[in-house]
């Protein structure tokens, strides 16, 4: 996912929409038509993969050597992904390049998805004599019997072939998403919202070393025109093309990479003044991750960005400071009365102020928290 701006590209003499560039539209499609309620197809930017995918292809570990790739939100007319690995392919190594795409048999970027069969594409590293990637009609390029939704059975197929997958799932199915690749026990690298976190599936899988988070975050992207503009993150470029930013947008994987094995460097001495106990938590308040005391020992509630840095050898998640009744540095939960007052007491007027959904200090909720223990 990605921002891109230009106009449309048409096809080259070879039967392939040209790579992006900084002036062009952005050439990656999502899996799924974005429901009026969800609006969830964004286009991710060539540099963007490129940025993610180069700490996974270092000359200490090429992880895609020998190995069959899968984007399977991906139309491999447009989508920078098939892009990316078609144009990289003998550099990297791969065995093979699969990608499937949803309702999708026509060239256009920001497809109605009317149509009702999906497309499928195998990719073996053919060249031209020129050494360039051939046209599609010369490709195995089929379309397939049905619609090419992830979790159709074609699709699943194609998945059991595959031994690492790449792409921009839709953010609305990211959970079922992200359980189809880990029950077929798939490595992956794939873009999704970073709010994804706090969801209990998700957290869960974080929490056992299961997944984690990449290096880099996509800011903007190319979306269709029918999507309404917003008051902020919303935007025209000078050729009408519609854009949304998003300040949230990660890279998921379960791909051994560099920085899970760098330890955080620490320098805090711990200051009760200074990192206070929370009210219901047996732990302490760390407001940012860079000020993790060096000689403290016990649970500590730190903020999200910490995931960016964790190191499972040099730290243990324990969970959120959250309603979940399993958490067992709990030390109280707060009766309906006594949020009933707390909001009365904060702001005046007769409301909830929740005290359990969120870890206190002197009677205040802190931002979402990660709790953590030194190893």
């Amino acid at each position: 996912m990605a921002k891109r701006t230009g106009t449309a590209r048409k096809p080259t003499p070879t039967g392939w929409a040209a790579p992006p560039t900084a002036g062009t539209k952005p050439l990656n499609r999502s899996l799924h038509a974005a429901k009026a309620t969800k609006q969830d197809e964004f286009y991710t930017q060539l540099s963007d993969i490129e940025k993610e995918l180069k700490h996974y292809t270092t000359a200490q570990r090429n992880h895609f050597k020998g190995k069959t790739v899968l984007c399977n939100c991906d139309d491999p007319k447009v989508s920078n992904f098939f892009h990316y690995f078609a144009h990289q392919f003998h550099k990297l190594g791969l065995k093979r390049l699969i990608t499937t795409c949803y309702k999708n048999d026509n060239p256009d970027l920001f497809s109605k998805h009317e149509g009702g069969r999906g497309l499928r594409l195998i990719y073996n590293g053919e060249q031209t004599p020129g050494g360039r990637i051939p046209a599609l009609s010369r490709l195995d390029a089929l379309p397939l019997e049905e619609d090419g939704d992830f979790r159709s059975a074609e699709c699943l197929d194609l998945l059991k072939q595959a031994d690492i997958v790449v792409t921009n799932p839709p953010f609305s199915l990211f959970r079922e998403y992200i359980a189809q690749l880990v029950e077929h026990r798939k490595k992956f690298v794939v873009i999704g919202n970073q709010n994804a976190i706090s969801y209990k599936e998700i957290f869960g899988l974080i929490k056992s070393n299961t997944i984690w988070l990449g290096y880099s975050h996509p800011v903007a992207f190319m979306v269709p025109d029918h999507y309404e503009m917003r008051a902020v993150r919303s935007w025209r470029d000078e050729h009408g093309q519609n854009w949304r930013s998003l300040g949230n947008a990660c890279w998921f994987t379960n791909m051994d990479i560099a920085k899970r094995h760098e330890e955080l460097t620490l320098y805090r001495d711990f200051d009760r003044a200074r990192f206070p106990e929370y009210d219901n938590y047996d732990a302490i308040e760390v407001s940012t991750y860079k000020d993790i005391p060096a000689d403290y020992k016990g649970v500590m509630g730190v903020p999200v960005t910490f995931l960016e840095h964790h190191n499972p050898d040099q730290f243990e998640i324990l969970g959120t400071p959250s309603n979940e009744p399993d958490n067992d540095c709990r030390t109280r939960v707060y009766t309906s009365k006594e949020c009933r007052d707390a909001y009365r007491e904060r702001f005046g007027k007769p409301g909830v102020y929740d005290l359990n959904a969120r870890a206190v200090v002197n009677g205040v909720k802190v931002f979402a928290r990660v709790l953590i223990r030194r190893k």
